[in-house]
């Protein structure tokens, strides 16, 4: 399905991370899938309110924490920095489809990262 919101299909995600070595880019590359996909439930389920959405973000991030292994099993991690670039997409991605209140902490509630 291809994502419709412009503001979406126009960013880069987890550009930082793509731009540091310490960062496999092949594991990053399903990162963004975790966010794209994400965005796809989003525009499919027209979410109502910052409850529905918090359910599908922390379900994407229950995907970041299993995507945490394959961080690891090459050399690397998601650490302060990748938390950081990780939780700015997710608030992105929230204010992109009109949540601005969202609270980040509440979209990634489910990290255990």
């Amino acid at each position: 399905m291809p994502i419709a919101n412009d503001r979406i299909a126009r960013h880069h995600f987890l550009r930082a991370l793509n731009a540091d070595t310490y960062y496999p880019d092949a594991v990053v590359d399903r990162g963004r899938g975790i966010l794209l996909r994400l965005c796809e439930r989003i525009e499919a389920e027209r979410p109502s309110g910052l409850a529905e959405l918090y359910v599908l973000t922390q379900a994407a991030t229950e995907e970041f924490n299993v995507l945490q292994e394959a961080f690891e099993e090459a050399g690397s991690e998601i650490e302060t920095f990748a938390r950081e670039e990780i939780a700015e997409d997710f608030a992105f991605v929230a204010a992109a489809y009109g949540f601005t209140d969202a609270d980040v902490e509440e979209l990634i509630a489910t990290r255990d990262w």
